[in-house]
Order: C-alpha cells, then structure tokens, then sequence
C-alpha cells in the first residue's frame, strides 16, 4: 500500500470515529445506498455509473458537494431495487461531515479498473491525443489519483461518453484551458481517448 493510500485508510477511519455510534450507522446506511448504483466497494459495471473507490476523498467530497449545490448535472439512473434517482437527491440532505466521512470511505477503497471491451487500433491513437493534450494536467496516462482530477485510466466507457457529452455541451464546469481542449477535440478524438483510457486495465 503507498503512502497516499496508508493516509487515505487512516483519515477514513478518523472520520468514522469522530462521527460517534449513531452517525457511524447514518453513514453506513447511506453507503449501502450508494452501492445500489455503484455496487458493493463501487466495483459495480455500468454503462454510465463510474467507478469511484480509490479516487482522493478531496475529490471524492468536492463532487459530492457540487451535487448537492446542483452545480454537475443529474441524470436520472436506476437503482438495482428498480428505483429511479439521481445525484442531486441522492446528496441533498447530506451534512458537510457525512459528505466528507463518504469521501474517506471510498478513498480508502482500491481502485479497480473496469474490465471491458476496446479497440486497440483507437487506444493507440487515443494515447497519442492525451500525451498532446491531456497528459499536463492528466499525469501517467490518467492514471494518477494525486492529479485529485478524476481517474481516467480504467473507467467505465459508458461514463466516459456522458462526461465527455457534458463538458462540450458546457453542462459541467471546467477550466478554460480544458474548455479549450476539448472544443478542438473532434467526435473521433474522443472515441479514441475513450477507447484509451478503456484499454488500461
């Protein structure tokens, strides 16, 4: 276990301890809720629903508020009892410290990159686009948790499609320098980044 990943484990049990009895239990409910959609340690496949253990907790709780705010669109998904929610009611009750103890929960988690299909031929150019474009801020090929700028290397492609959909279309937040690359990015630069970060697995 690497150092981040030793202060991750340790930081989520601190925040389970400071939440005292009846709050440890409020968390543990809210996780099994949580691994409806994601599944049990967020290792659940899905088209759209990416996977989310061993992202950082900053980046994990940074989400999760942005949800909260409605700041991230919020698509409706199933659950696995069949019932349809999304984001923005999964996290509109939540408190600062249940979202920051969710945080360190899942980073404490390993990450597992999704097993899945790709084309090698488009991974290959797809590698070639995030070195020139992507790899700045995006370091070991989207693979590294320290960016705290999501895990791109083994996500779910499904979730990739509909991320990449929301930043074109101006629906999510980005820097400017990231808007800008991604405006330059034609539909088959995309498929092709897809098919990378798909690839790493």
């Amino acid at each position: 276990m690497n150092t981040r990943n030793v202060c991750a484990a340790v930081m989520a049990t601190v925040a389970w301890l400071c939440l005292g009895g009846a709050a440890l239990a409020d968390i543990e409910s809210i996780v099994k809720s949580c691994d409806s959609c994601h599944g049990a340690d967020s290792l659940k496949s899905g088209s759209e629903v990416p996977a989310i253990a061993g992202l950082s907790d900053y980046y994990q709780a940074d989400q999760l508020y942005f949800y909260r705010d409605k700041e991230r669109p919020c698509k409706d998904a199933k659950t696995s009892s069949g019932v349809v929610t999304n984001m923005c009611n999964v996290t509109a009750d939540l408190s600062d410290d249940q979202i920051d103890a969710l945080g360190a929960h899942y980073a404490a988690l390993p990450f597992v990159a999704a097993k899945q299909e790709f084309d090698a031929a488009l991974a290959a150019a797809g590698q070639k686009i995030h070195e020139r474009d992507c790899e700045i801020c995006h370091t070991e090929g989207g693979s590294n948790i320290e960016d705290d700028a999501s895990l791109l290397a083994g996500q779910w492609m499904g979730y990739l499609k509909v991320t990449f959909a929301e930043y074109r279309a101006g629906e999510r937040e980005q820097p400017e320098k990231m808007q800008t690359k991604i405006d330059a990015l034609s539909d088959d630069d995309i498929k092709a980044l897809m098919h990378y970060y798909a690839s790493q697995q």
